[in-house]
């Protein structure tokens, strides 16, 4: 079962959201919070597997609040997927900088919202698609310092798998892109983020852009 904390300033979106994803077997909604420091505290307390927070909350804002609980600081960190009807990329940086695991849109479908969570969960993190190139490449022209070559250089294969997730392409389409197994792209992602040191595939696209591969 996977334990879930909603965080919303309003009351209708806190119980659809509810009533969406208690609707799932494999889901249960431990607590509700209608402000930032409600909800930080509530996860403290309750230790959800993942939190679902509006970006715009009183008191203490999503993103803030997604640091405090996973940021690239946090030693004990829980998983924190932020929901809003705000993308502008004030918020989409800000919110990967904050070492969110998922970004979804207040008009999200019911399996995108399940896949996030479970995204989430597995330690990967999950961008609305349609959002996830335009923010990647906004991202990239931020004024970012470029980065580091790692000291083990990236394979030919490995640079094609980096590509195709710059372009926001799930497991499945990689595989088919490159004709390789399900097994194969998932051996060739766990190889990159162990020698670029990122976490999930949104910060392999990050560094695809950053270090120049993606114009």
């Amino acid at each position: 079962m996977i334990r879930v904390l909603i965080a919303d300033d309003q009351s209708i979106v806190r119980t659809g959201l509810a009533t969406i994803l208690g609707s799932q077997a494999d889901f249960e909604v431990v607590g509700q919070a209608s402000d930032g420091r409600e909800a930080l505290a509530l996860a403290r307390r309750l230790r959800p597997d993942v939190c679902l927070f509006d970006i715009r909350m009183p008191i203490l804002d999503g993103i803030e609040a997604a640091r405090m609980l996973g940021g690239p600081d946090v030693d004990d960190p829980i998983a924190v997927v932020l929901i809003t009807t705000f993308d502008t990329d004030e918020y989409i940086h800000g919110a990967l900088k904050a070492g969110v695991r998922g970004f979804l849109l207040k008009g999200a479908t019911t399996v995108q919202l399940v896949q996030a969570i479970h995204a989430a969960v597995n330690g990967d993190a999950f961008i609305d698609p349609g959002v996830t190139a335009r923010l990647l490449a906004r991202f990239a022209r931020s004024g970012a310092m470029k980065v580091a070559e790692p000291a083990d250089p990236l394979t030919r294969r490995e640079e094609a798998v980096l590509l195709t997730v710059a372009r926001g392409l799930s497991n499945a389409e990689i595989g088919d892109a490159l004709h390789i197994s399900m097994s194969t792209v998932k051996f060739h992602l766990s190889a990159l983020m162990t020698k670029l040191a990122v976490r999930n595939r949104v910060e392999l696209a990050i560094w695809a852009y950053e270090s120049g591969r993606v114009e």
